[in-house]
């Protein structure tokens, strides 16, 4: 009921600060709400079965791109949102039947593979997909049954919706049966086998659902702010979820919005007052690997609140 009760609060919380926020924050608040869904399907992977994925873009451009390309033909955001959860979901699993035939650093390696063939292949068909410059989704597929996304309030909406759901989703995820049987994966693979748990389908399962995730979570972008572009498949968005959940705390259900909170924070501010942002980063990590290597909520659990999830 503790963890139950904090995770309802956080999103009251969201829910009352979009009447008091300036618009500038208003905005940044619903980007990070939206990217914080993308973290969440990372952390479902990393955080609680123990796979080091370097190709969680691939998933993320997926549901963008679904999402997207949709639009473009005319489709609204109600149908827009469901394709971009499902194309996450089927990459996921055709990148997953294939590179969790290895593992550890193999496997890192081989979804990194996967994800830069996507980029490649988005570039590849730029008369179709915009390649590096985009394109700019048509005001008529951002409404939303009947609701403006390019508004402020709509956009919000959208972002603490799909956050909402995504949050209390993996909350139940956690304390299933099944992700039971996940962190058990992680801990010791073999014993789990020996238990009578298929690893190879208790990781694939877990990929995708990562992948449903990271769709769903590049769909609302899209529809969100309007644009859809191959630098939201490059390598960085394969990096950046797993900076959010290390800095977050690994394995923890709050740990990716936290993490990708003070790291859009982190840089916003730092890169207002220094060209040297990235070194800021820099050191904040370091700091973070030397003093709370668990990740902020990670070692708040581990130094006495046993409850959190």
């Amino acid at each position: 009921m503790k963890s139950l009760a904090l995770h309802l609060a956080v999103i009251a919380l969201l829910f009352a600060l979009q009447f008091v926020l300036p618009p500038y924050h208003h905005t940044n608040i619903a980007r990070v709400m939206v990217l914080a869904v993308f973290a969440m399907g990372y952390n479902i992977a990393f955080g609680y079965t123990g796979l080091l994925s370097l190709g969680h873009a691939l998933f993320f451009g997926a549901g963008l791109y679904a999402a997207g390309l949709m639009a473009n033909g005319g489709w609204t955001g109600l149908a827009t949102l469901p394709a971009g959860l499902l194309a996450g979901g089927l990459v996921a699993l055709a990148v997953g039947m294939l590179a969790l035939r290895t593992a550890g650093v193999s496997f890192m390696i081989v979804t990194l593979m996967f994800a830069q063939a996507g980029y490649l292949t988005i570039l590849y068909f730029g008369p179709v997909t915009g390649g590096d410059e985009g394109f700019v989704l048509p005001a008529a597929a951002r409404n939303l049954a009947g609701f403006d996304l390019a508004t402020e309030t709509p956009r919000y909406t959208l972002g603490l919706a799909l956050f909402a759901v995504a949050l209390l989703a993996n909350l139940a995820l956690v304390r299933s049966p099944l992700g039971r049987v996940m962190v058990a994966m992680r801990e010791n693979e073999e014993r789990s086998r020996m238990l009578g748990y298929n690893p190879f389908t208790v990781k694939l399962t877990a990929l995708v659902i990562s992948g449903l995730y990271a769709g769903v979570a590049g769909a609302g972008y899209a529809l969100m702010f309007g644009y859809v572009g191959a630098s939201f498949a490059a390598i960085q968005y394969s990096i950046l979820p797993m900076l959010w959940v290390l800095l977050g705390g690994a394995g923890t259900v709050l740990g990716p919005f936290i993490g990708a909170l003070l790291m859009f924070y982190l840089i916003d501010l730092s890169s207002s007052v220094t060209t040297a942002h990235q070194m800021v980063v820099g050191v904040a990590l370091l700091a973070l690997v030397l003093f709370a290597p668990k990740g902020l909520l990670g070692t708040l659990r581990e130094r006495g609140l046993k409850w959190l999830p």
